[in-house]
């Protein structure tokens, strides 16, 4: 990921804020939400980062810009390298001994606990919510089945996903404004925390993807290995439709579930480098989403090659994609999460597929572009400023 300059014509945001504090809840590998992170980090260029644990590779540091990154006390903690996931009952006492008293602006990118920050009356802190903790809230019960978490174990989990939901709701009532990254995610910010949210959907690198025409003999599917993903659940199809080539990148926890549908038309590449990556999506038939996104960048970086996207007809992706019914189709929808409702739809594709043009794909895609992202971003969190005492004092006194 690189930082682009920001092209908005107006003041830069930074020259109206004298000190500002941008907090992610991890950097362990690049994904979605670090992509949303690179674009405030755009916005805000002169921002501390605060976040909880940083693993990130050196090789996947070049979009922070060599700047410093402020971490919790987690940081040291033994094994959480590869066991922070497991400290997350620490999370929120990490999260409130931050001291953010010297800062006008506290943006928060959240899909944990971050939102839970303490902020001061006179900051204005905007949260962007890539998803309210979806294994404490909504999908609990669906994470304890994928994860084997029965018997004992099982209500161990269930008490303290219990206590973290009751922190996760009080610490919501801290954040002056909630952005979420879709009308889906927003749905779920007003059922769980009671709160309203303004929608800017997440930036797309459409600037990294040129149009392909070109089209061969696979379906591919990037994604972080984890279990509301369902990648086992793709795997398991395609190891039923020998005839048809799946092409599988991504790592994570769900590796072994995974790989336990190994079959001779899947390839598992495992993780690798936007260079790879790029190549794979400009080649492939079609992109294959079984998750219930929140948004869903992937599918729409496959859309900014030109490519259809085959995805579960909930969540972000009916928001994002047009299907088969639409004048400019850029997808095929299946209606339920299982093996079989996705080989119809891949059924579906050979039959009607060619509906689907390049173009449409990519235009869908530009609508998303980071540019976009920027100055919806900025415009939310001046609309905060301006309903906050210290907020607006700070805009006034940059005038």
């Amino acid at each position: 990921m690189q930082i682009r300059p920001n092209p908005i014509l107006r003041p830069a945001p930074g020259d109206m804020f004298r000190r500002v504090a941008i907090v992610h809840d991890w950097l362990t590998m690049p994904g979605g939400a670090e992509r949303v992170l690179e674009q405030m980090l755009a916005l805000f260029p002169k921002a501390d980062l605060y976040t909880i644990v940083d693993f990130l590779p050196r090789e996947d540091r070049g979009w922070l810009g060599g700047r410093p990154v402020r971490t919790s006390f987690l940081q040291r903690m033994p094994f959480a390298r590869k066991h922070y996931r497991y400290f997350l009952p620490l999370m929120p006492l990490a999260v409130e001994q931050w001291d953010f008293s010297g800062y006008d602006l506290v943006v928060s990118s959240c899909d944990a606990v971050v939102k839970g920050l303490i902020a001061g009356p006179d900051q204005v802190h905007v949260s962007y919510v890539h998803t309210p903790m979806r294994y404490a809230w909504d999908l609990q019960d669906s994470y304890l089945r994928q994860t084997g978490l029965g018997g004992v174990k099982g209500w161990a989990a269930r008490w303290f996903l219990h206590k973290i939901r009751l922190w996760d709701q009080a610490a919501s009532q801290r954040v002056d404004h909630f952005v979420a990254n879709s009308a889906f995610v927003a749905k779920r910010i007003a059922k769980t925390y009671r709160r309203e949210a303004s929608v800017v959907p997440p930036p797309v690198a459409t600037e990294r993807f040129q149009l392909s025409t070109r089209s061969e003999d696979f379906f591919l599917v990037v994604s972080r290995l984890v279990p509301y993903k369902r990648v086992d659940l793709i795997a398991e199809a395609f190891a039923a439709m020998p005839d048809h080539k799946l092409v599988i990148i991504g790592d994570g926890p769900e590796r072994e579930r995974v790989l336990a549908h190994q079959a001779p038309n899947i390839t598992y590449l495992g993780r690798q480098s936007d260079a790879v990556v790029d190549d794979y999506m400009a080649r492939c038939r079609a992109f294959i989403s079984a998750a219930v996104e929140d948004f869903g960048i992937a599918p729409l970086e496959a859309q900014a090659c030109g490519k259809p996207v085959i995805a579960l007809h909930r969540g972000g992706a009916v928001e994002t994609l047009y299907g088969l019914d639409a004048h400019t189709p850029t997808a095929v929808f299946f209606g339920s999460q299982d093996a079989d409702a996705l080989c119809k739809a891949v059924n579906e594709f050979d039959r009607v597929g060619d509906k689907i043009r390049p173009q449409d794909c990519r235009d869908n895609a530009l609508r998303y572009a980071p540019e976009h992202f920027r100055r919806r971003f900025l415009d939310e969190v001046l609309a905060a400023a301006g309903q906050n005492v210290g907020g607006a004092q700070a805009v006034h006194s940059a005038r």
